[in-house]
């Protein structure tokens, strides 16, 4: 059950910041003003869906991975506490700033959503690696 719902989380986590990474990408090239602040406005509601799949993956991979002596383990749990620092440093502020300057997009908008952008792709590919290696961890020579 719990495995289930390790990944069930992870798979969550990776699929809403790719959307977030997709929509703010689509918005910015294709979007006018309007969609611009309905889209950051949804992310910044999507925050309140991705912060729990994500703690839910952390903390239940965390108790997964008690007693393993795998570099797969390690290395997931070192990933996730790059993620959790990302999402809690770069993301989460860029997002609320993001979401009140959409009305209005200036150099400093413009910048930090190159920035958030930089971190959202950080964050996709250590989970996807993650998920590669959760994946390998439960087939039968990890067992």
């Amino acid at each position: 059950m719990l495995k289930r719902l390790h990944a069930i989380a992870g798979g969550v986590a990776l699929l809403l910041i790719i959307l977030f990474w997709m929509s703010s990408f689509a918005v910015e090239v294709f979007g006018n003003s309007a969609s611009i602040i309905v889209v950051k406005a949804a992310i910044l509601w999507g925050m309140l869906a991705l912060v729990p799949a994500l703690a839910i993956a952390g903390a239940s991979g965390m108790i997964l991975g008690q007693g393993w002596k795998s570099r797969l383990v390690a290395r997931k749990q070192r990933r996730m506490r790059i993620v959790a620092a990302n999402g809690l440093t770069i993301l989460l502020p860029s997002a609320f700033f993001l979401a009140l300057r959409a009305g209005d997009p200036d150099g400093w908008f413009y910048a930090v959503q190159v920035l958030e952008s930089a971190a959202g792709a950080v964050n996709v590919t250590l989970l996807g690696l993650n998920m590669r290696d959760g994946l390998a961890l439960g087939r039968p020579a990890f067992r």
